[in-house]
């Protein structure tokens, strides 16, 4: 992780931490390292979820990138992935979300995308950091006739969806399914894009304030959707994060189909169509167990990164894999998308499930999931800073690995986009693995907290 730029982009508690400031001079720097070989008048897209932070960032990022004689197309409120789309689509020069993915309201962040559409490797971020931070290269000011000019695409969302549903082969006619907007930018194209699929739709959690943004519903909280499909005897039901990068999804039965089951369901599904690339599915260290016995099992190669959708995504553009992802629902179809694409991905699993006549609850029985203990440890910056090299913490995670000695695992890490410290305990003893997990949280809270 960078100085400014976490595993997914530069975040933080919006106006006091993530300063108009800021906005203003990741954008210049941004224009500047991103177009510096361009040999025509650069143009970069600006997209943004609905958080009430969002528009004032906005126009802070586009007077930055204004500033330095760039002009900026504004996208509207859409979902992070439709920027990634519209900038090749356009062939703009860079592209920037304005979001906080699936973090409270108060928060917000900075995502930036280059002109093919990927998330910028880590050499293009710290040039930047080091322009916003250490004035390496003072800003290139045109003068007035040169500064950059503000334009609206009113039609961003609605190209989006054109193109999502372009790339779904059978439709979902004769499905009734359930979709948890989480009040973030999927409210502005759900609804519209499952139903020219086919689909009758019940639409939750569409209805966003500014501050209502994954409060209770979302990916991040999967209950009310839950009991929605269950109650209402639905096909199934998929939930997105607040800038719709994720997807996770809810069977006939109620119960959760998190990311590991749906790669697991897609990728077994282009396997026998032929298609999976290089017979090999991309990863994480936080990727279940099971999901490994799965591969073994069905003759696949498992391709593990560390956590973050970039390190999937940077695997998969190396070694020539077509798909991937995480257990959160960030899943990356690269035939289809640059990026993870939460709604593409949730068109694609239901696409399957009605092109076979099967119910969603029978297919994710492919994959035995390990039982596992996640618990996010609040942290100070002093103890994340310390998080590494805390001996005791250290001492800790070896004890416990030792004690679970081959029939479960114990992941700790700091999160990439939050003051947290994530413990993660796997194995074949769901109370084994509780009690192990809650003392290595009290020795984290206790050391960094």
């Amino acid at each position: 992780m960078g100085r400014l730029f976490g595993t997914d982009g530069a975040r933080g508690v919006a106006i006091t931490e993530l300063t108009c400031e800021t906005a203003m001079n990741i954008g210049r720097a941004a224009a500047l390292v991103l177009t510096k070989h361009s040999n025509h008048k650069a143009k970069i897209l600006v997209g943004k979820d609905t958080r009430i932070s969002s528009d004032v960032l906005e126009s802070a990022l586009a007077a930055g990138i204004c500033s330095v004689g760039a002009d900026v197309e504004i996208l509207g409120v859409v979902p992070t992935p439709a920027v990634a789309y519209l900038v090749t689509e356009y062939k703009a020069d860079a592209g920037v979300m304005i979001s906080a993915s699936h973090n409270p309201f108060e928060f917000n962040g900075i995502k930036i995308f280059s002109g093919e559409g990927y998330k910028l490797p880590d050499d293009l971020e710290e040039s930047i950091e080091d322009i916003v931070l250490d004035n390496v290269k003072p800003y290139t000011v045109p003068d007035h006739s040169g500064i950059g000019t503000v334009e609206t695409l009113e039609t961003a969302a609605d190209e989006y969806i054109d193109y999502v549903a372009s790339t779904v082969e059978y439709d979902l006619s004769g499905m009734e399914i359930a979709l948890d907007c989480s009040n973030g930018s999927s409210s502005r194209t759900a609804e519209k894009l499952f139903t020219r699929l086919g689909a009758k739709v019940h639409m939750m959690f569409d209805d966003p304030d500014g501050v209502n943004i994954n409060t209770n519903c979302g990916s991040t909280h999967m209950e009310s959707l839950m009991a929605y499909v269950k109650d209402h005897k639905l096909d199934a039901g998929l939930a997105f994060d607040g800038d719709a990068d994720r997807c996770l999804a809810v069977d006939d039965k109620g119960e959760l189909v998190d990311g590991d089951y749906i790669i697991a369901i897609c990728a077994a599904d282009l396997k026998s169509q032929g298609k999976l690339k290089k017979n090999a599915v991309v990863g994480t260290v936080m990727t279940n167990m099971g999901f490994n016995k799965f591969c073994e099992a069905n003759g696949m190669n498992f391709i593990s990164t560390a956590v973050g959708d970039r390190y999937v995504l940077e695997a998969m553009l190396r070694e020539g894999y077509n798909i991937g992802g995480e257990q959160s629902g960030h899943v990356i179809y690269l035939d289809y998308a640059t990026t993870g694409d939460g709604q593409l991905t949730g068109a694609h699993l239901l696409s399957l499930i009605n092109r076979r006549q099967a119910r969603l609850s029978s297919i994710a029985t492919l994959m035995e999931r390990y039982p596992q203990v996640l618990i996010n440890v609040k942290i100070s910056n002093e103890g994340k800073a310390n998080f590494k090299t805390d001996e005791v913490v250290k001492e800790a995670i070896a004890r416990i690995n030792d004690t679970l000695a081959g029939r479960g695992r114990i992941l700790v890490r700091a999160s990439g986009t939050e003051p947290l410290v994530r413990v993660m305990l796997e194995g074949e003893d769901y109370d084994e693995i509780d009690a192990l997990a809650k003392e290595m949280a009290d020795i984290v809270k206790e050391r960094l907290g």
